[in-house]
């Protein structure tokens, strides 16, 4: 096997076809990404029915200045377990930088921040995460389940996440009505 193509700061999109009904038209930005495995953030669905309001009072938190934003489904994985995926201007308790193009915390601190209005300028809140064993993403991008593109802030940030995965394919210039659900081997 070829070495692992390191994606730490891209965005995956899945392939048609991917043949998992949970990663169909998955957007995942890409936070950690090494010889020992993967985690991923999925950014292109909202988590029905709960927002970020409802969450932090779950978590006896005082939403305060913090909209009440939809959630992200963030993965399969810990669906309770929740993430915010920022801009680098704040940085707090457990903040990890995404090789330079966002921060990923997984703490109360950012959620406090944003209710008394000093927290990061740009986020979105997720709820899970999608991981991958040893070696597991690099065989999926080998049988093409995955495409790739960078990690843009526009993408991430911008926009309603049922768009993101039409949108993703457009930066890289390819139109989904032309993505085909089988693949060949030339």
């Amino acid at each position: 096997m070829d070495s692992p193509r390191f994606l730490v700061g891209q965005i995956l999109l899945a392939m048609p076809g991917i043949g998992d009904p949970r990663f169909e038209h998955a957007v995942i930005a890409m936070c950690s990404h090494d010889e020992s495995g993967a985690l991923g953030i999925g950014i292109g669905a909202y988590v029905p029915g709960i927002g970020l309001h409802a969450l932090m009072r779950q978590l006896d938190l005082d939403p305060g200045e913090a909209p009440d934003a939809p959630l992200h489904a963030g993965g399969p994985v810990e669906p309770n377990r929740g993430f915010v995926i920022h801009s680098d201007d704040w940085g707090g308790e457990g903040s990890v930088d995404v090789a330079g193009r966002w921060r990923l915390t997984a703490t109360l601190d950012v959620l406090k921040a944003l209710a008394e209005g000093r927290g990061p300028s740009r986020w979105l809140a997720a709820l899970g995460y999608a991981g991958w064993g040893a070696g597991q993403l690099d065989d999926e991008m080998a049988a093409n389940g995955w495409f790739d593109v960078r990690g843009d802030e526009r993408l991430i940030f911008e926009g309603d996440a049922s768009r993101r995965w039409s949108a993703g394919f457009a930066s890289a210039g390819v139109d989904v009505r032309l993505l085909s659900s089988s693949s060949g081997r030339a």
